[in-house]
């Protein structure tokens, strides 16, 4: 082991790169460490003789990482995270903690979760969550530690991640339905696996998921579904079945509580489509902070509220 080179960085050189990985702004940075940027400046120059890499490289007002920066990102974050268990052992108090947890997820997910990051913010007013778009902080951003948590609906038969350091928890376990309008033919049939494919679709895309167990099945047993419109989103996928003839196969827990999908109409899918769930994805590594095991808690007491949510759409 190199201790010559390890004495030169120091826990505040390694505190200071994560927060640049996250914000990409040395203003930012200092900001949220509450020292100036000068002082940023300072380090981020030690940090690059030291590592023998620029890191960053300015583009605009952003601070662009370089391929090396990135590649070390969920090392720096592995080290933070268990400095930080060291320094917080203890009994951990919602109503005195002060920093922030940050989620991604899609935008539709916030819906059924809701209730439990009212309860979250209740429980710790002194706190800050901020919440992404999974299109934005994905599973790179989660190894990074750029996120604390990542919440998504996902067939459980995919392979989701091959790297060890994530771990998938299932809050609770859902079906799937398909939604259409109101005046749509196939309300008035009994709903084959014919129907189902005669008619064009919404689809969600996902570069990060691989193809869904009931898209394979389909494409074996029958035939693909002609995805005529890919959206985002859940939500952008109803707002199109209010206004044209498109099907959209998704989550019950969803359809049963999203305003988007108000009015449309639910069928029981006409076919087998495996197994789906609501999961919890985090970096194990962040357990070492007692306030994300606290807030790991508090996420997974949803499976109990799902009881609660209101009868499917008819």
């Amino acid at each position: 082991m190199d201790y010559i080179s390890l004495s030169r960085i120091s826990l505040k050189h390694l505190t200071v790169l994560h927060v640049l990985l996250t914000t990409h702004s040395v203003t930012s940075a200092a900001e949220q460490l509450c020292v100036t940027p000068s002082c940023v400046s300072k380090i981020l120059s030690q940090l690059r003789n030291v590592l023998n890499d620029e890191l960053f490289y300015r583009d605009g007002t952003q601070l662009i990482p370089t391929s090396y920066a990135l590649s070390i990102g969920p090392a720096i974050h592995g080290i933070l995270s268990s400095m930080n268990g060291v320094i917080h052992q203890g009994t951990f108090d919602p109503k005195l903690y002060s920093g922030t947890f940050s989620l991604s997820m899609r935008e539709s997910t916030f819906e059924v979760f809701a209730e439990t990051f009212s309860d979250i913010t209740a429980q710790t007013p002194n706190a800050h969550l901020h919440i992404y778009a999974k299109e934005q902080h994905g599973f790179e951003a989660l190894l990074r530690g750029q996120v604390d948590f990542i919440l998504l609906p996902h067939d459980i038969s995919q392979p989701p991640t091959m790297n060890k350091e994530l771990i998938w928890h299932t809050i609770m376990r859902d079906e799937m339905i398909c939604l259409m309008n109101a005046e749509h033919p196939a309300t008035h049939t009994r709903f084959t696996i014919e129907d189902y494919l005669s008619f064009q679709h919404v689809g969600i895309h996902d570069k990060e998921l691989a193809i869904p167990y009931f898209e394979q099945t389909l494409i074996q047993s029958h035939k693909p579904r002609e995805i005529a419109l890919a959206v985002a989103d859940f939500g952008a996928a109803a707002v199109m079945c209010h206004r044209t003839p498109l099907l959209f196969t998704c989550s019950k827990l969803w359809a049963d509580t999203a305003l988007q999908a108000k009015g449309l109409v639910s069928r029981t899918l006409p076919f087998d489509y495996g197994q789906v769930a609501y999961s919890l994805v985090y970096n194990k590594q962040s357990l070492n902070d007692p306030a994300l095991t606290w807030l790991k808690n508090q996420l997974m007491t949803t499976k109990a509220r799902a009881s609660k949510l209101p009868a499917s759409i008819v």
